[in-house]
């Protein structure tokens, strides 16, 4: 899918229907979920199952933040927001990552008070197998059916939050499988599976969190998709050489910038029309939300290095030896190589007053080369 695909109003609309009503069905979901897990885990007496139903309160919250993200990270670019809005996406997720690390902690914490505590662990109703099992059931289909919808419209937000829905059917089966345990006499399985149920969600907290802090801190994305945009641009016709290759995210898209090297003896107008062209190749080829393109004659460590005179101190040095005097647009100047090459287009009655003080100028200001082209009528 190329970017104007991707950013396409009716996709786009499509798209945050598609997010509003999946998230709306995992809210549902998750809220009859931490009503039956929490008062069948509180009645049954497993700690496991009660952890496990704080975790479908998470997602209740988690859901939530995806709906506030999902309504303004669609928003068009304005005046302090000029790439638009698409990392309120990423900012989501961070808050997502950070909400499941701190409840997979606490989970951890109260799991080991319990085992430490020295107190008989009681047993547990079978009650609480029935619901566990029913949770697993109820959190895999919400998977398969929020992956499925993330995937069409391209979502990374909904991709995460699909994959949360999967952790939690994760720690429903370790929910199930501790209470089993405590059922045949094992009381102590139902508090290690609340440990291992708060391990995993401190696990995938810190999971989300890391990737939406690179993603904020412009990091680069995965080598593949470098190297594909970076072969773009080098098959682009003109181009010599790509150098200086950055690629950050925003969201699901990301931001190219990069150096090419043309033929130090085309126009300003023709470098500036292959630019555009790789440009257009990028955003058509790749999901980039924009690419700046930056033209070289040479490669930039020798431009950096040069010494050679800037245009505003070779025109009064040039200029007064002819007569009429040089203007600007008479002056062409290539720099290359460290050094500087000038082209002087003579107007017919342009004549040059002083042959020696020219050859004088050119050693003073070290041109590697002058040449004088006379236009005729």
């Amino acid at each position: 899918m190329s970017v104007a695909e991707h950013l396409d109003p009716a996709f786009q609309a499509e798209r945050q229907r598609a997010a509003s009503r999946s998230t709306w069905v995992s809210v549902w979901i998750n809220l009859g979920l931490t009503v039956v897990q929490v008062v069948v885990g509180l009645l049954a007496r497993s700690q496991a199952l009660v952890a496990d139903g704080l975790h479908s309160l998470s997602d209740l919250v988690a859901d939530f933040v995806v709906l506030l993200a999902n309504r303004h990270s669609h928003q068009a670019p304005d005046h302090d927001h000029h790439y638009g809005h698409a990392r309120y996406e990423t900012v989501a997720s961070l808050w997502l990552g950070l909400l499941l690390l701190l409840v997979g902690l606490g989970m951890l914490w109260r799991a080991g008070e319990r085992l430490t505590s020295g107190s008989p662990l009681p047993a547990v109703h079978i009650a609480a197998l029935w619901t566990a099992l029913a949770t697993l059931l109820a959190k895999e289909l919400l998977f398969r059916y929020l992956l499925r919808v993330a995937e069409r419209v391209r979502s990374s937000m909904l991709v995460a939050n699909a994959w949360h829905a999967r952790s939690d059917a994760a720690s429903s089966l370790v929910v199930a499988a501790g209470i089993g345990g405590n059922l045949l006499g094992y009381h102590a399985l139902d508090s290690l599976a609340a440990a291992l149920v708060g391990f995993m969600v401190a696990h995938m907290g810190w999971k989300f969190s890391w990737q939406a802090i690179r993603e904020l801190t412009d990091a680069a994305p995965e080598e593949t998709v470098v190297a594909d945009i970076r072969a773009t641009l080098a098959s682009t016709s003109g181009v010599c050489d790509v150098h200086e290759l950055r690629v950050r995210k925003m969201g699901d898209l990301v931001l190219v910038d990069a150096h090419l090297l043309v033929s130090p003896v085309i126009s300003v107008s023709e470098g500036h029309r292959i630019a555009e062209q790789a440009r257009q190749r990028v955003l058509e080829q790749h999901l980039a939300l924009d690419a700046l393109i930056h033209i070289d004659p040479e490669e930039d460590q020798i431009a950096r290095n040069s010494t050679a005179p800037s245009r505003e101190q070779l025109l009064p040095a040039l200029a007064s030896l002819f007569d009429p005097p040089l203007q600007s647009e008479q002056v062409v100047l290539h720099y290359l190589q460290g050094s500087v090459d000038v082209l002087l287009h003579l107007q017919p009655q342009q004549t040059l007053l002083d042959p020696t003080a020219l050859a004088a100028q050119q050693h003073t200001l070290q041109l590697r080369s002058l040449q004088l082209l006379r236009h005729h009528p």
